[in-house]
């Protein structure tokens, strides 16, 4: 009996081994995949299987012998037969990480998922990080190298969809490759004309009730009156974070207030927990860091290739300071992303109009299976592509969410807004 007893356990050792270092089909098929260098396991409360894998990209595909670097790919998988979401991240992929982290249309569907980190941003940032390798096309060719790389794994229909930077990486990857993907659909995905692209100032004019409007610019005002008195904790803050600046304190400070009505819009905060002017210093100070903190403004953020971006050619938005001009310590904001945010190896950089006219061009020009998803009173809005006349075209869509911020997705969609959005997808996934 002893001698079977040692032999069950041995026997049992050898199953669990096995069991251990047993491949399964994806992973066999993603090892064979000559461009992934390295694939790990990872939790997941919502698919069969998932992996952060790490995918071998020329600086420029059109000259590899420049050299590569290593792009984070997270592949989630439900099955070979289902169709395959193409998240178009526009930063980085550290959130996707998470166990119970799935896309919208991954979930509505029961897709796999590709998600792909933007070049530049977290694990997927060249060493040395040189500039002129962050462009739009570049980006554009990773999605394209990816897709080819997996298409014999998921041989279904394909969708690429991403949020903001995201949105803008989807619309600009159909331009590029319109034949790499069946559906498309990008989120509250801007289209900017310039770094300072003149439509935000006048949208945030008109946005909301005069009512609103008047509340956000008199607690901007209130903010600037104290600023005296809240400068010194205001950089005391900044000190304990230990943000660096490429101007000094105040001019900071003023930068904070003019962003306020821009980031309170874009994340639909309530206008009614606005305190009101008489409030105390607490509640006043408490509550524009809330909205407007200045990180933003800070040497060395994780936006920093994001701003690259925007001043070479995905554009970005102005300031009007004339409501606040006798309050601030500033003559003028023009200039402002160069000034402040651009790392001082980028300062040379010069916006080229090429991209938006590109992509332009072909939104108008095609039709194809694209819909788009905004948020009225996101102040992003203000540069979405809704010149498009959708009612001469067959396959274009788009989705405008009533009082919807850039928050905004199908899932809060009007319910018959949604399951016409839904009813539209999934009809393009049966054809």
């Amino acid at each position: 009996m002893k001698h079977l007893k040692h032999l069950y356990l041995l026997g049992l050792l050898c199953f669990l081994t096995l069991s251990a270092t047993a491949q399964t089909a994806l992973q066999d098929k993603l090892k064979a995949i000559s461009r992934i260098t390295e694939i790990k396991p990872l939790e997941s409360a919502e698919f069969a299987e998932k992996y952060v894998t790490y995918f071998t990209q020329p600086l420029d595909h059109d000259r590899p012998e420049l050299g590569n670097f290593s792009q984070r790919v997270i592949v989630s998988h439900v099955g070979f037969d289902r169709p395959t979401v193409i998240v178009t991240e526009g930063y980085g992929a550290g959130y996707a990480l998470y166990p119970k982290y799935r896309e919208e249309l991954s979930k509505m569907f029961n897709t796999n998922m590709i998600f792909v980190e933007y070049r530049y941003f977290l694990e997927s940032t060249p060493k040395p990080r040189d500039w002129q390798y962050l462009t739009a096309e570049s980006s554009a060719d990773d999605l394209h190298a990816i897709r080819v790389a997996f298409q014999s794994i998921y041989p279904g229909k394909w969708i690429a969809t991403g949020i903001s930077k995201g949105g803008q990486t989807a619309m600009l990857y159909r331009t590029f490759y319109p034949n790499d993907v069946d559906i498309t659909v990008p989120y509250v995905g801007p289209l900017c004309y310039g770094v300072e692209d003149g439509r935000h100032e006048p949208f945030l004019r008109q946005v909301g009730t005069e009512e609103e409007r008047r509340k956000i610019e008199d607690f901007q005002l209130e903010a600037l009156k104290r600023k005296a008195t809240l400068l010194p904790r205001f950089e005391a803050h900044c000190q304990e974070k230990k943000y660096e600046f490429n101007a000094p304190i105040e001019e900071i400070y003023d930068y904070s207030v003019l962003e306020y009505s821009f980031a309170l819009w874009q994340w639909g905060t309530p206008v009614s927990t606005i305190p009101a002017c008489d409030a105390d210093d607490d509640a006043i100070y408490k509550h524009l860091m809330d909205i407007s903190e200045p990180s933003y403004f800070a040497k060395g953020g994780g936006n920093e290739s994001f701003f690259v971006q925007a001043a070479r050619e995905l554009g970005y938005y102005g300031y009007d300071i004339r409501p606040f001009k006798q309050y601030l310590s500033i003559k003028s904001s023009k200039g402002y992303l160069k000034h402040l945010m651009l790392p001082d190896d980028a300062k040379h950089i010069k916006f080229d109009k090429t991209l938006s006219k590109k992509i332009t061009k072909f939104l108008k020009k095609n039709d194809p299976k694209m819909l788009f998803v905004y948020g009225e009173i996101d102040p992003w809005s203000a540069a979405a592509p809704f010149w498009l006349d959708t009612s001469k075209k067959e396959n274009m869509h788009i989705f405008v969410e009533p009082r919807g911020s850039h928050r905004a997705r199908i899932n809060t969609l009007p319910e018959e807004m949604k399951q016409e959005a839904i009813s539209i997808i999934k009809g393009w996934l049966e054809e």
